[in-house]
């Protein structure tokens, strides 16, 4: 070969892995704020619902800070790359979707939308061939969602909240039946899906067994303990 296209070669090779590695140190950045996030996250299963307003809001501020880094990230990433470097941060952005998600059910008992999800992770529209919010990110991160959904319905009990699981089930099968309208072609977020319907039988239990004991008002129903979304 000749020596200035081996130069040519080597340059290239010291340039991606320059790159590689300054995304590497966002991505970082990333899941020490998840990893925060989460955290904070796991004591909403020995909080009462007094103190959840309180614990949310003080994860708010580092979900909000989450735009930062992918704005880094966009920064560093060149132009229609898009798919070429999104496998290295999609778990932490996943974890992030899941932690908006979770802020908004327990502060509206509403779902975030994919667009209103890249906003609060601060992830803009510009950014779309860099850094992009993709609908198996979002769909990954409200599977999340479900999961702990299901574990807390059985932890609010514990702490006398009779009612929260009522809500979480009409949440969650109402999650469940627009996920069933997807074609859903990818083959770890398909299983991913069917896993959701060991979470609901699991939420089911516990509804019946509150409901057995008349340890909720008599009449109440799952459609009536929900919020309006």
């Amino acid at each position: 070969m000749d020596i200035q296209d081996l130069e040519k070669l080597n340059d290239m090779l010291d340039n991606e892995s320059d790159l590689r590695e300054k995304i590497r140190d966002k991505i970082n950045d990333l899941d020490k704020k998840t990893r925060t996030m989460v955290g904070n996250l796991n004591k909403i299963h020995s909080t009462r619902p007094e103190s959840i307003p309180a614990l949310v809001g003080a994860i708010r501020p580092v979900l909000a800070s989450c735009g930062e880094t992918f704005g880094g990230l966009a920064e560093l990433i060149p132009p229609h790359q898009f798919w070429r470097w999104k496998d290295m941060w999609c778990h932490s952005l996943r974890t992030a979707v899941f932690v908006a998600a979770m802020i908004e059910y327990l502060t509206n008992r509403g779902l975030l939308s994919l667009q209103a999800t890249a906003s609060t992770l601060g992830i803009k529209d510009e950014w779309q061939d860099r850094v992009a919010l993709s609908a198996e990110d979002y769909l990954h991160g409200l599977i999340g969602l479900v999961n702990e959904l299901s574990r807390l319905a059985v932890n609010t009990v514990t702490l006398g909240n009779f009612e929260e699981p009522l809500r979480i089930s009409a949440f969650v099968k109402d999650l469940f039946a627009g996920f069933s309208m997807l074609n859903l072609k990818n083959d770890v977020l398909r299983r991913r899906f069917d896993s959701l319907k060991y979470d609901i039988k699991k939420i089911e239990e516990v509804v019946y067994d509150v409901s057995l004991r008349k340890l909720v008002p008599t009449g109440t129903s799952e459609a009536g303990q929900i919020a309006p979304m």
